[in-house]
């Protein structure tokens, strides 16, 4: 029978806190934790002490008080009487709206721009190079700017269109647009729309099931596209076509009813889109290069056509390149948007930190909202992109 020794410990000694691993790191750990504690609650102590020196208080009850002010543009009702913290909801919807009408452009444009850019056509290539690399260098805010000053000068004023009837209008005022009104039976409608969409998931999943097992290649784009278009249009006849359009008319000094896209939303949203679209096409470039051109030449070598290639080879290989530096674009493109008050577009910005901030001087409390806001829209998107980024990585057996 084996007997093994105990070997003799060490005593302790306070120089081991540091020289011995057993313990350097529980106390390197305590050390940054309370120095994070020391740091926030010295930053708390002197806002303390400032407001206190201008016999101000800390609070959110400014949210439950009047606005009393308009705002131009608004997804949901608004009036001058609701609260600041209404009028905060407002701005959050508008800048949302950007955010996410400025994403879905940019990508679909930085993709398209990325795939010609490595065109053999020289002069597509030589375009796409100019645009890029004119975009990128010119400062995001010029660009707003001169898109906003274009719109307004470059529209024709409201009178113009005086007794003339049409569904779209360019104004200087906005696009003017027919607007949807629904009726409650829409839900029929919402209902197969998902339902188609779900339908489609499904599809999907089987055809490149089927495709995995017995080679046999199955029409996804169609089949997706008849789903989705063609069961809410169904729903819509049999639900009595509970859509109908109020179309703008001329009254008075300009448009009455409709739908009117302001020049701000306008102006902002296609800066923001193409300003972004330059960078992701670069992403999608450098993407694509980084495969192998092997891949390609073995694809030709058996048969495949060259946009099937790209979009069944090159493009999902591509795809864990190009998703991290993507992910860094959309959270500029969201927090870039806060550019919009420089426009007049009432974004949260304009809102919270804006005219609530100097109506209430709760300069601390709106800027702690902003802050938390502009945090969760980032920390959302980028919880979004690592769970996609995650779903297309290489599964290791």
């Amino acid at each position: 029978m084996a007997v093994t020794a105990e070997l003799p410990h060490d005593p302790f000694r306070m120089s081991m806190l540091w020289y011995d691993k057993r313990y350097r790191s529980n106390v390197i750990q305590i050390f940054v934790f309370a120095s994070v504690v020391l740091f926030f609650s010295y930053l708390i102590s002197n806002a303390a002490a400032a407001l206190a020196a201008q016999q101000k208080t800390f609070g959110f009850d400014f949210l439950f008080l009047p606005a009393s002010y308009d705002i131009n543009q608004t997804l949901i009702s608004y009036t001058s009487s609701d609260p600041h913290w209404r009028a905060t909801l407002v701005g959050i919807l508008n800048t949302g709206l950007v955010a996410v009408v400025g994403i879905v452009a940019a990508t679909i444009l930085g993709f398209a721009l990325g795939v010609l850019r490595l065109s053999n056509n020289w002069l597509v290539s030589r375009l796409v190079y100019c645009y890029v690399e004119f975009t990128r260098n010119v400062p995001l805010l010029l660009q707003i700017l001169f898109w906003h000053g274009l719109f307004i000068n470059s529209f024709p004023h409201p009178r113009t269109y005086k007794g003339v009837d049409g569904a779209f209008f360019l104004t200087n005022r906005g696009i003017v647009s027919p607007k949807p009104l629904f009726d409650e039976s829409i839900w029929w409608v919402v209902g197969a729309f998902v339902a188609a969409v779900i339908a489609a998931i499904v599809y999907r999943h089987m055809a490149k099931k089927k495709q995995a097992e017995t080679g046999q290649i199955s029409p996804i784009f169609l089949v997706t596209v008849g789903l989705i278009v063609g069961l809410p249009l169904i729903a819509y006849f049999l639900a009595g076509m509970p859509i109908t359009l109020d179309y703008a008319v001329f009254q008075g000094f300009n448009f009455k009813g409709g739908m009117t896209i302001t020049p701000e939303l306008a102006a902002l949203t296609f800066a923001l889109s193409i300003y972004t679209a330059a960078f992701i096409s670069e992403n999608v470039r450098s993407g694509i290069l980084a495969i192998s051109h092997g891949q390609t030449e073995a694809a030709y070598a058996l048969g495949v056509r060259p946009n099937r290639t790209m979009n069944l080879i090159i493009i999902p290989q591509a795809l864990r390149v190009i998703i991290p530096p993507l992910t860094s674009q959309y959270l500029n493109l969201a927090k870039n948007s806060s550019l919009a008050i420089a426009i007049g577009y009432m974004d949260v910005v304009a809102t919270l930190g804006g005219i609530t901030l100097m109506q209430t001087g709760k300069e601390l409390e709106t800027n702690i909202l902003l802050m938390g806001f502009y945090l969760s829209i980032s920390l959302t998107i980028s919880a979004l992109m690592n769970w996609y980024n995650q779903s297309i990585a290489f599964k290791e057996r």
